[in-house]
Parts: C-alpha cells; sequence; structure tokens
C-alpha cells in the first residue's frame, strides 16, 4: 500500500510529508484548495507526464517521492529483479522536474528511465477520476480481473502450460526443419565431404604422434647417413681409389722386403698389423650398427604422407587437425539426419500438432469458464447499480475469440468490459459511454464486486461523489468502505456522507503566507473532522444542527 507521500516544491506546495495507512481516507477542501495538486504529484512519482508548470514559482527543481510497502509476492518486485534492481522491504518512487521542464527517475534512490517508474505504478496505485481512469478502464486488463472474480487460477495457469509445451514443440519442429533444409542446400558437398573423411579415417591425437615418430624417423635417417658416410670413407665403391686398409696392407709388404737383417723394422710390422685388425674391427661396428640400427625409409615417407594428408585436409575444411575427427562426427551426424530427417519432422509434426490440441483444450475450458463467471460477474455488479444512481445502467462482458496471431499463454479470448448507461443503448467501452460522474460510479461497483482478486492495493477515487448527494452519496460512501475493507482507498470528496465513512480524514486548504498562497494538508483528529464534516454540510457558517447532522453520520459510519 502507499505509505508516505513527500512533495517539494510542486506548484502550491512548498514542503508537505503525509502518511497513509490501511483503509479508506478522505481528502476534503474546498474547490480550488489544492487536491488536484496532491494527485498530479502522487500521478508524477507514479510515472506521469511532468511539465515544467509543475515546479514552484522561484525554484529550480520540484520533487516527489511515493513510499510502498507491496506484500509479499506482488509483480512490482518481478519488475525490479528483471531490472537487476535487488528489492527492499520498501519501495520508494521519487521524481525530479527541472524547472526547464527535464526529468529524472528514481527507484530506491537508483536512477531509472520513467518507463519503469510508470510499470511500476501501474502495478501499486489505480486512479478512478473524472477525467482520467486507469486500470479498469484499460480493456487489457479485463481477462485477468475476470480471472480472478471467477477463482480460475488453476484453469488459466493450465492454460499457460499447454502454451508454454506447444510453442516448445513448435520451436522444435522448426528447427528441426532448418537443419534439414540447410543441410539439402549443401548435400552434394556434405556427402563428398562425409566419404572424404571416412577414406582419411582421422583419430585422436594422431597429429601430435605422427609429428612425434616423423622426428624421430628423421634423427635415424641422419644417423645412418652418418654411419654410411664412414663405411664409404673406410671401404669406396671405387674399387681403385685407395683404401685404409690397402694403404696398411701395402705398407706392410714393403717393410717386408727389407734386406736381412730387418730385425729394427719389426716393431713397425707390428703396429701395422695391430693397425690393419683396428681397421677391420671398425668396419665390422659400422656395418654392424648400420645393418641392425637404420630406419625404415619407406616408414618415414609413409608417416609424412598421412601427416601431410591430415593436414591438407584441416586446411580445407578450416579447422585444426586435431578437430578433424570431431568434424567427421558432425558431418555424419549432419548427413544421418538429412536423410532420417523426413521421419524426425513427421515425429515431431506430430507432438506439435498434440501440444496444439492440448492448447485449444485447455484454452476451450478457459473460455468456457469465463462465460459462466462473466454471467455471475454482470449479475453482481447489476446489484450494486442501483443504490449508485445507476439503475439504468447495465454491465456486459464480451468475450470474443481472438485470431489465432492473438492467442497466448492467458487464453485464445479477448475479454471486453462494456457498458450501456441508458436503455436500448449499445453497449460500448466504459470510458467512451459513461460521463466522468457516472464512470467513476460504475468503477466503484466494479471495485466493490472485483476487490477481492485485485493485483493493485491501492485505489484513488477523485470526487467519485460528483453530481449526486443524499442516498447515493451515501451509498457510494459505504462502497468505499467495503472496497477499503480489502484493499488501501484514497477518496477526494466534496460529500460529508462519503467523508464520514473515512478510517483516516485530510484536509487540504490553502492560505497566503509572506505574499505567496500556499497549500497545506493537515490530519485531522475526531473533534476537526466533526468540525469539517458539519461544514461541508452547512457551508460557511457552521451551526449546532451541521454538527449534530454531522456526528449522526460519524456514528452510522461506524
Amino acid at each position: 500500500m502507499l505509505a508516505g507521500l513527500s512533495i517539494r516544491d510542486v506548484v502550491l506546495i512548498e514542503r508537505l510529508d503525509l502518511a497513509f495507512g490501511a483503509g479508506l481516507t478522505a481528502l476534503t477542501g474546498e474547490t480550488g484548495a489544492g487536491k488536484s495538486i496532491l494527485l498530479d504529484s502522487l500521478g508524477l512519482a507514479l510515472g506521469g507526464r511532468a511539465e515544467a508548470g509543475m515546479v514552484r514559482s522561484g525554484q529550480p527543481q520540484a520533487s516527489v517521492a511515493a513510499s510502498f510497502a507491496p506484500p509479499a509476492g506482488h509483480p512490482a518486485f518481478d519488475i525490479l529483479r528483471e531490472q537487476g534492481i535487488e528489492p527492499e522491504e520498501d519501495l520508494v518512487l521519487r521524481r525530479v522536474v527541472q524547472a526547464d521542464g527535464r526529468s529524472r527517475a528514481f527507484v530506491n534512490d537508483q536512477p531509472v528511465g520513467v518507463a519503469l517508474l510508470r510499470r511500476l505504478g501501474a502495478t501499486l496505485v489505480e486512479v478512478q477520476g473524472q477525467h482520467d481512469q486507469v486500470g479498469l478502464a484499460d480493456p487489457a486488463t479485463h481477462a485477468g480481473l475476470l480471472d480472478a472474480f471467477g477463482a480460475l487460477e488453476r484453469r488459466r495457469a493450465a492454460t499457460a502450460e499447454a502454451w508454454a509445451a506447444w510453442r516448445a514443440a513448435t520451436k522444435r519442429l522448426a528447427e528441426a526443419r532448418e537443419t534439414i533444409a540447410a543441410a539439402q542446400r549443401e548435400e552434394e558437398w556434405l556427402r563428398h565431404a562425409v566419404a572424404e573423411l571416412a577414406d582419411l579415417k582421422p583419430e585422436e591425437g594422431e597429429d601430435e604422434s605422427l609429428a612425434a615418430e616423423r622426428q624421430r624417423l628423421q634423427q635415424g635417417e641422419r644417423r645412418a647417413e652418418a654411419i654410411a658416410a664412414a663405411i664409404a670413407e673406410l671401404t669406396p665403391r671405387d674399387r681403385r681409389a685407395a683404401t685404409p686398409a690397402r694403404a696398411l696392407r701395402e705398407a706392410a709388404r714393403a717393410l717386408e722386403r727389407l734386406p736381412p737383417p730387418n730385425e729394427d723394422a719389426q716393431p713397425a710390422l707390428a703396429a701395422l698389423a695391430a693397425a690393419q685388425d683396428a681397421l677391420a674391427e671398425a668396419e665390422s661396428a659400422l656395418s654392424r650398427l648400420l645393418s641392425e640400427g637404420g630406419p625404415d625409409p619407406r616408414r618415414l615417407e609413409q608417416v609424412e604422407e598421412r601427416l601431410f594428408a591430415l593436414r591438407a585436409a584441416a586446411r580445407k575444411h578450416s579447422v585444426a587437425v586435431t578437430d578433424l575427427p570431431s568434424l567427421a562426427a558432425d558431418l555424419r551426424a549432419r548427413l544421418e539426419a538429412l536423410d532420417a530427417g523426413a521421419g524426425r519432422v513427421a515425429a515431431l509434426e506430430r507432438d506439435e500438432e498434440a501440444g496444439r490440441r492440448a492448447y485449444l483444450a485447455a484454452g476451450a475450458a478457459l473460455s468456457e469458464a469465463r462465460r459462466e463467471a462473466a454471467a455471475r460477474l454482470e449479475k453482481a455488479v447489476a446489484r450494486e447499480l442501483p443504490p449508485l444512481k445507476l439503475d439504468r445502467a447495465r454491465l456486459s462482458i464480451d468475450i470474443a475469440a481472438k485470431e489465432e496471431g492473438g492467442w497466448g499463454p492467458d487464453g485464445q479470448d479477448r475479454v471486453t468490459f462494456l457498458v450501456s448507461t441508458n436503455p436500448g443503448q449499445a453497449p460500448g467501452q466504459l470510458a467512451k459511454i459513461a460521463s466522468g460522474g457516472e464512470l467513476s460510479r460504475l468503477m466503484l461497483a466494479l471495485k466493490v464486486v472485483l476487490a477481492r482478486g485485485s493485483p493493485v492495493p491501492t485505489l484513488v477515487f477523485d470526487e467519485v461523489d460528483s453530481g449526486i448527494g443524499g442516498a447515493t452519496a451515501a451509498a457510494v460512501g459505504e462502497r468505499l468502505a467495503r472496497v477499503a475493507e480489502r484493499l488501501q482507498v484514497l477518496v477526494v470528496t466534496h460529500s460529508p456522507q462519503v467523508a464520514a465513512r473515512g478510517a483516516a480524514h485530510l484536509r487540504v486548504a490553502k492560505q497566503v503566507r509572506g505574499g505567496r498562497a500556499e497549500t497545506r494538508v493537515e490530519a485531522l483528529p475526531e473533534a476537526e473532522r466533526r468540525e469539517e464534516i458539519a461544514r461541508m454540510l452547512a457551508g460557511e457558517k457552521v451551526t449546532d444542527a451541521a454538527r449534530a447532522a454531522a456526528e449522526s453520520l460519524m456514528q452510522d459510519a461506524r
């Protein structure tokens, strides 16, 4: 509910802080005292239009802050979370208007857009006035109000659930069709790519293992080349070329031809013989190394061919070599989806059709329940109209089927509250048929019946008693009090019968101070309430009879 309203420098109000409680609060005062300024200030905090003329003369800016204490689970909290604002126990909507007409909006002192302020305000306060009605006059709210009156929450929830399931099935079907269509557009390429990768058979981690093996084989090849070169130095292929072994043999033979005595040549001959043995051993060792440790030239060629083929495929498909196995699997899946697409789409089409039938059935049950609830609501409102001097008025609720494009989680109906105020008059929309006073009283009659299911905790009625008096005004006051048993109600009134029903009474007055007019508001205690109601009854001169009548009205209200 609305807990407080703080106004600074708005038109005739310099500084005003008001506190509000539950139940019915009456605002009274003479015409021109500034009651409309209060409502305009509240409207500004709720996201209404800002104008430079709202700033008090001579001041740089005006500001209004409305504080609320919404009940747990109120829709305003969901709106705040949607905007990334952490809800607090109290909710303060504030608006600042500069002298040039520009404005800023705040929620719990966080800057926000005016549109968000307006969304929040619509969930917190509903205004029914002489010239501007919001809430009941908006056809967009009628289905929800009718469902709340008829206690159709379970049917509405079932319809919303069926709608979500149908939409999900429709989405899956559309995605499957798009996947198949995309696959069909590239079918020839897809089949070629799948066949190519199937022949290649890339494996996980194959690139790294092949690169490591290639490096090992290349190192082995260089080792073999070095051994072969060493052997070639010892045993050249050209038989005519001199070799170390031949040179050693020729040297030994030459020494052996020395004439005796040649004992001094024996050490040299022994050394040459040892050298020949060592050289033979070296040749044997090199041959053994070459035969035992040499790489397989064919294997290196195979590794390189495989590695190059993998890298070429990766470049062709613009992926890393490591991604080739997953690419092959993905392309196979797409091709399989294409091949099995017709069957999958047929199954999804059956699911989608089943979802549609379920939604239609849930919506039809909701529509039927709405028609039953509408008949009860029309009768309930009809009982409230005669005491409000609207005995010729009739409320009718039109439930029309929407085109399929307009279906949604709330069903397939367009619910509209229509009214006729005179016999023979065709029913029309509330805001277009009734006059200002009639419309306010019609709204009151509806609110009396719909108060139980209203999601908006605070109602404001601006001169709902305009043009009536006596028993009709008393009936208005009695109904406002009934609504106030469930909702917070603020009523701007000139009727003593209405004011007497208030649980709280605020008097709005204008006074001149320092040569400037100023609007002031004061909460009236019991004795002053009686005096104010007597003034409303008697006019400028309050008589004892008026005071007695005021006391009687207040006693009756209790």
